[in-house]
């Protein structure tokens, strides 16, 4: 075995992405505290920030976060009560609900936008901007990735 010159060589990249996630999460937890935005639910920040970024129809927004129809159904209906979103008709097609963000809805998306901007600003500093957009290159191929039949759960 050789010897490692950084110490993040032998670690696997799956606990390698669970602290990075981490980093980011503690940073939005952070900033969502300081707007009075502290409620927010797990998994509450990706829903607001999905809305609030893409515009997506809901259900879509829930497929990428890859949990049950009750979970999801539970996820939305604490951030309609707690005063993230809300269900309004949609005008084009009145038997379908939309879902749009609230005026707080949408200072917890930028509360949560400038928090990981400024970790990415952080990460630019350290590392510089080349290595960053390869390391967004290589995370959007490995999301793209089919692990196929009898891969292992990281």
């Amino acid at each position: 075995m050789t010897q490692s010159s950084n110490w993040f060589d032998e670690i696997p990249i799956p606990a390698l992405l669970r602290a990075a996630r981490t980093t980011y999460g503690s940073a939005v937890r952070k900033a969502l505290s300081e707007v009075g935005c502290d409620d927010v639910p797990r998994n509450g920040s990706y829903v607001i920030g999905a809305i609030d970024r893409t515009g997506a129809p809901l259900g879509d927004i829930i497929r990428g976060l890859g949990v049950s129809k009750q979970t999801a159904g539970q996820l939305v209906d604490t951030l309609v009560i707690r005063g993230y979103i809300d269900r309004v008709v949609d005008p084009d097609d009145r038997r379908r609900l939309t879902i749009i963000l609230t005026e707080r809805g949408r200072t917890a998306a930028a509360a949560s936008r400038a928090a990981i901007e400024r970790v990415d600003g952080e990460l630019v500093r350290q590392i510089g901007a080349g290595p960053v957009a390869h390391t967004r290159a290589t995370l959007a191929a490995l999301a793209g990735l089919d692990p196929g039949e009898g891969a292992e759960d990281a």
